[in-house]
């Protein structure tokens, strides 16, 4: 069998329709949607297919969405009898990750990622807080950068995604004047993201220490393939640790430039993004331009995987 890594997006992948086509070709994912309905108390499965784009974008119905059509096809490659040797995720896709490794079940899951959105949204006020991308920029510079603002506003470093591609977060008015002083030092470009609160910064904290207490009350089970963290970059599978880390995430940079880096020591055959759009895709390429990927978000790109997966090597 062929050795890959899944990958999983996180939060703004998410688009009405997806996951449909999925729903009506395969059983066990429409049992699996029609399961999460059942266990949120309203039907994710309609939002996801019928709803406002307003509405789906709404942190608490979008991480669930996301994690639900990412677990679906992860569940039909599964039943192929293909499985990742090893496994990451996109700040929310982080939990994508843990249910393919048979750390956290997907309705467990579902219901975890539902009150993670809750707490995010409530954790500073909304329209306080901002986030932005940095282009052309490297983290040591930034971070330079932010060191001046700290004593009036509260700025980090959200997500490293890949060379030239930072995330920073915080409050709007920090991120305002960062976004400026950023451009004089040097960035391309540094672009506003359409998000309600300053996610990955430590003015996450107060829905971290809430979070923890819905962390500790479920039923968390070691992984059964490493799962690269996004706070350590490092793979994990011991249950304790995995519940540590997803408490940390939530105030913690996204390291995905480095677990990409990571996964050239494993000798893929391929790197391959579970679940709606290409954005990680292409991250992948832009750390490692030589692998190979596939993007599964719809029967047709998830019947070509199984075919190249069950090539003869």
């Amino acid at each position: 069998m062929k050795r890959t890594a899944f990958i999983f997006p996180g939060q703004g992948s998410q688009a009405v329709g997806m996951g449909e086509e999925m729903y009506k070709k395969y059983e066990s994912v429409k049992q699996l949607f029609d399961e999460a309905d059942k266990a949120l108390g309203f039907s994710l499965t309609k939002l996801m297919f019928e709803g406002s784009s307003e509405e789906l974008t709404k942190t608490e119905n979008a991480q669930p969405a996301l994690l639900l059509n990412s677990v679906a096809a992860a569940k039909v490659l599964e039943e192929e009898g293909i499985r990742p040797v090893v496994t990451a995720g996109h700040s929310l896709g982080e939990y994508s990750a843990l249910v393919t490794a048979g750390a956290i079940t997907p309705i467990e899951a579902v219901k975890l990622v539902h009150t993670r959105g809750k707490l995010m949204e409530e954790a500073y006020p909304t329209g306080k807080g901002a986030m932005a991308a940095v282009l052309g920029l490297s983290s040591e510079a930034i971070e330079s950068v932010l060191a001046d603002l700290e004593e009036t506003e509260t700025v980090d470093l959200a997500n490293i995604n890949c060379p030239g591609q930072i995330v920073i977060s915080g409050t709007k008015e920090g991120v305002s004047i960062a976004s400026a002083q950023l451009k004089e030092a040097g960035a391309k470009r540094v672009l506003p993201l359409n998000v309600s609160g300053p996610f990955h910064s430590r003015l996450m904290e107060p829905a971290s220490e809430e979070f923890a207490s819905h962390l500790s009350r479920a039923d968390i089970q070691s992984a059964e393939i490493p799962v690269y963290a996004n706070v350590t970059a490092a793979p994990v599978q011991e249950a304790e640790q995995i519940e540590k880390l997803l408490i940390e995430q939530l105030y913690s940079p996204v390291r995905f430039q480095e677990i990409l880096e990571s996964f050239a020591e494993q000798e893929l055959d391929a790197i391959v993004e579970v679940g709606h759009g290409k954005v990680l895709s292409g991250l992948v390429k832009k750390v490692q331009r030589r692998a190979k990927t596939f993007s599964i978000q719809d029967p047709q790109s998830l019947e070509d995987f199984i075919s190249w997966a069950k090539e003869e090597s």
